[in-house]
């Protein structure tokens, strides 16, 4: 596991300046709205659309967390990176107390977003068949269903 402090010395992660706070929170704050919208909307006619759709939800929902509670802003290796400051800051008891959560909870969100990660990663490349096709729809109900979990648990970490 990438220690938080090697990630800025690598240039990975950095510090957002108070004038792009704003602008950065609400570019994010605006995405993993839209992306949920366009996961649900598409469960049925484009499932692998809806799961894709579904995980950069749950990505940018992340990081509008790591931003707004932390002030750090992922620069390289986007979806690895972000996963890992995740779980560097999850693991941090005292953040786990100061939001008032269990610390076991806070473990399974860094899990859940590397398994939505290894899921868009699937889903973005399957053959079309209609077999294929239900069963991806199924997946897609079921993967949504865990987003909308997954982004509950993160907008109360923001708050």
């Amino acid at each position: 596991m990438v220690n938080i402090d090697t990630l800025f010395k690598k240039k990975r992660i950095s510090r957002i300046n108070e004038l792009e706070l704003e602008r950065y929170t609400n570019f994010f704050e605006n995405s993993w709205r839209e992306n949920i919208r366009h996961s649900r909307k598409d469960i049925e006619e484009f499932p692998r659309w809806s799961i894709i759709s579904g995980y950069y939800a749950m990505h940018d929902i992340t990081k509008l967390l790591l931003a707004r509670k932390f002030r750090i802003k992922i620069d390289f290796k986007i979806h690895k990176t972000t996963i890992e400051v995740l779980e560097q800051v999850i693991k941090n008891r005292w953040f786990a107390v100061q939001l008032e959560k269990g610390y076991k909870e806070f473990l399974n969100l860094a899990s859940d977003l590397e398994e939505a990660k290894n899921e868009r990663t699937k889903m973005q490349y399957y053959t079309d068949t209609a077999f294929m096709r239900e069963e991806y729809k199924k997946k897609a109900r079921e993967f949504f269903s865990a987003v909308v979990n997954y982004l509950e648990k993160i907008r109360e970490l923001i708050k």
